[in-house]
């Protein structure tokens, strides 16, 4: 039976006319409740007092990400009610707001309609950024007395949430992130090796850039994220154009070629296609953080020029009292770790040009100053007093690895110099690799008979000359000579001498 138009119908079925599969969709035809059309929530599309609301319970870190989503997040993560709420609870605790005032803060508060959207923004991250800076360098006042440079760099970088990332740029502009390097730390200095798979040929690479970062506000409670706003501080800046004969071989083994760019900075090279492999950075500890911190995305941080501290009594004032620290190691193993005290260098006086004048007349070569063609020289090791002459076990060599390989490049190594002045100042500092090459005179020693091999490392402030002697009966280097040339324009500039 069925009724009219528009109303229900209902069939009634013979036994056996209708199979059970029917009677089950026709059932479930009637008893399955409408549904309900879906309504298309945006976040987006919410009034601006709903996501200030929101925005309300974020903190910082969480608010300067929502800004970076398109413009209307950003005019609203400006607000001055919230960043001053923010103000005024983490920095001023003696200006905590309670809730009602807190609520009613964005409606009455002369500090907001005076100011212009972003100004507390500003100002809190200025106030962050003040006390971050100030926390760290705290700790880098305290001094090892036995290198005289800072005793607490791991807690430092740890608290600051310090990290180093290189970034490679082709010759199209675009630029690619090189992050999670290898650490090794040592006495002086932190090796920091970087590698991957997927990096751009050497031959479409234009430059390569080292930057310290840190978080913009770092945080204790969490690691850092590098999803979270950073600051970047430039460390070095290197072209990679014509790298091959641009830059210094430093060596080679069957896989990879080492070229140093920079002090410090090491580049692996594979000989069977002209990619990079990996890049290692050696970071002297003298004002590291300082350079990782305190720099900008463009601009590398120079440090105050040191006040020099006048002595009219000392006629040698800047000769004498120097101090050495001096380590020699390829990255994972250490060759030599050793302390000279009491450094220094003479001036030439009547009594040297009174010698000079007998040795001519007795047809012999004169002896040489310590201050000539704008070096000052100091004699770490001599030649000729075999006290003093150091052992290093073993064959020298710089050790590398990527995700697949490793090796370990031989005759060369890495060398952390620590010059102090006679008050226990850094004076002269750097962490570079230097090679070793096969002199063409044999040693005359009568205790050390073998192959002389020659290191030496240049910079704006001065030069280091090493000579070693190989000994094949005990498989080991000596090092027979290790002498400082200082220039006289840093000594000068340092002690307000003229030399």
């Amino acid at each position: 039976m069925a009724t009219g138009r528009g109303r229900l119908r209902t069939f009634a079925a013979r036994p056996g006319e209708c199979s059970e599969t029917v009677n089950a969709g026709i059932k479930s035809l009637y008893l399955t409740p409408p549904r309900k059309p879906k309504l298309n929530v945006c976040f987006e599309s919410m009034p601006s007092e709903i996501l200030l609301k929101i925005f309300s319970y974020l903190d910082a870190v969480s608010l300067l990400s929502l800004g970076c989503v398109n413009k209307r997040f950003y005019d609203l993560a400006n607000d001055n009610g919230i960043w001053l709420k923010l103000y005024s609870s983490s920095l001023h605790p003696k200006w905590k707001m309670k809730s009602k005032q807190t609520e009613a803060v964005s409606l009455g508060c002369a500090a907001l309609h005076n100011k212009k959207p972003g100004y507390w923004k500003k100002e809190y991250i200025f106030k962050q950024t003040c006390a971050f800076k100030t926390r760290v360098m705290r700790l880098v006042k305290f001094l090892d007395p036995y290198t005289g440079l800072p005793c607490k760099n791991q807690e430092a970088m740890k608290v600051s949430g310090l990290s180093w990332i290189i970034v490679l740029k082709d010759k199209n502009g675009k630029e690619h992130v090189v992050e999670k390097p290898k650490l090794s730390f040592k006495d002086t200095s932190v090796t920091v090796l970087w590698y991957g798979t997927d990096w751009p040929g050497l031959d479409i690479l234009s430059t390569l850039k080292l930057f310290g970062v840190t978080p913009l506000l770092p945080d204790q409670s969490r690691p850092p994220s590098k999803k979270g706003p950073r600051r970047f501080s430039l460390i070095a800046e290197c072209h990679l154009d014509n790298l091959t004969e641009s830059s210094v071989a430093v060596g080679a083994d069957e896989l990879v070629q080492l070229f140093s760019l920079s002090p410090g900075l090491l580049v692996g090279i594979w000989k069977e296609k002209n990619e990079i492999a990996f890049v290692m950075a050696n970071l002297h500890y003298n004002q590291l953080l300082e350079r990782s911190i305190l720099g900008s995305a463009t601009v590398q941080y120079t440090p105050p020029p040191n006040k020099p501290l006048l002595d009219d009594i000392d006629s040698e004032y800047g000769l004498h009292d120097y101090s050495l620290h001096l380590d020699l190691h390829g990255r994972s193993c250490v060759y030599l770790c050793g302390s000279f005290k009491c450094l220094f260098c003479r001036k030439d006086s009547v009594c040297i040009e009174k010698l000079a004048a007998a040795v001519l007349c007795a047809g012999l070569l004169p002896p040489q100053g310590d201050i000539e063609n704008g070096y000052l020289r100091l004699k770490v090791v001599s030649l000729k007093d075999n006290r003093k002459h150091f052992p290093i076990t073993g064959t020298l060599g710089i050790c590398w690895e990527t995700d697949v390989f490793k090796g370990n490049v031989k005759d060369c190594f890495v060398m952390d110099l620590t010059l102090l002045d006679e008050t226990g100042k850094p004076f002269w500092c750097f962490s570079a690799p230097l090679r070793m090459e096969l002199s063409a005179r044999s040693s005359g020693l009568y205790d050390y008979m073998g192959h002389i091999y020659t290191a030496d490392y240049a910079d704006s402030e001065g030069k280091v000359c090493v000579e070693f002697v190989w000994l094949e009966e005990t498989k080991e280097y000596i090092i027979v000579s290790l002498v400082l040339y200082v220039s006289t324009k840093k000594v000068n500039s340092w002690y307000g001498t003229n030399y």
